[in-house]
């Protein structure tokens, strides 16, 4: 028997293949990139693909699992420390914002270790539709948004929590348009190299406090007129 055919595929051949397929989901979108496309990139055959992951599908959520679990750990912990710290007492929302979104923007700026380019991916998910991918990370974030929601209900409790949900929603995808890059910003502002990943997140982190603290619309009814309880607060 031939002992390299019955060896299996070696672990830095299953990390090659993550890698490149991180880079062609990026570049190419979920649809567009084959498995042709991944093992030529990876060095690798279709056989070892089917040794790590067993389909595309299973590739797709470990692609994402291998360092969104690492992200969440790290909101968790930073949530936790800040309560710890807060003792007992509500947080500041800008406690809570940086424990979410800070700590995304700092894996975004790491460009040697593929941080930047896994939080692209991730808001590529914004962008490309996708049920299969979109049931998957709800899953995974489910934890995570159970408890930094109750968080900020907790820390804006003159805002009712529909508004929160909305406010929450607007945050996360300016981050994930942010970090996908400069084009369209360049579509309005021409040549554009302001780009470093680390100027970033001082830029966007003001914005979403800026926004979640915003004072509450008055919404119009069919007749023009403001409804009942309205109110125009600042968080």
């Amino acid at each position: 028997m031939n002992d390299l055919a019955a060896r299996p595929p070696a672990p830095e051949t299953r990390n090659r293949i993550l890698d490149a397929a991180e880079l062609l989901f990026v570049e190419h979108g979920f649809e567009a990139t084959s498995m042709r496309m991944i093992t030529g990139a990876a060095h690798a055959n279709l056989a070892a693909v089917n040794y790590h992951f067993g389909s595309k599908d299973a590739l797709i959520q470990e692609v994402f699992r291998r360092r969104l679990t690492e992200l969440n750990r790290q909101r968790l912990a930073e949530l936790q420390r800040h309560e710890t710290e807060a003792g007992g007492a509500a947080l500041k929302p800008s406690r809570i914002v940086d424990a979410y979104f800070g700590t995304a923007l700092r894996l975004a700026a790491d460009t040697e270790h593929g941080g930047h380019t896994f939080m692209r991916l991730l808001g590529r998910t914004y962008t490309e539709p996708n049920a299969f991918i979109r049931q998957f990370l709800a899953e995974e974030y489910a934890g995570v948004l159970g408890r930094f929601l109750p968080a900020l209900y907790r820390a804006l409790p003159e805002v009712p929590r529909e508004e929160i949900l909305w406010r929450f929603h607007f945050m996360m995808g300016a981050m994930s348009y942010a970090i996908a890059g400069t084009d369209g910003l360049q579509l309005f502002a021409g040549s554009f190299d302001d780009a470093d990943p680390a100027r970033l997140m001082p830029r966007l982190m003001s914005f979403l406090l800026g926004g979640l603290r915003a004072p509450l619309a008055e919404f119009a009814d069919a007749r023009g007129e403001p409804e009942d309880g309205a109110r125009d607060e600042t968080a």
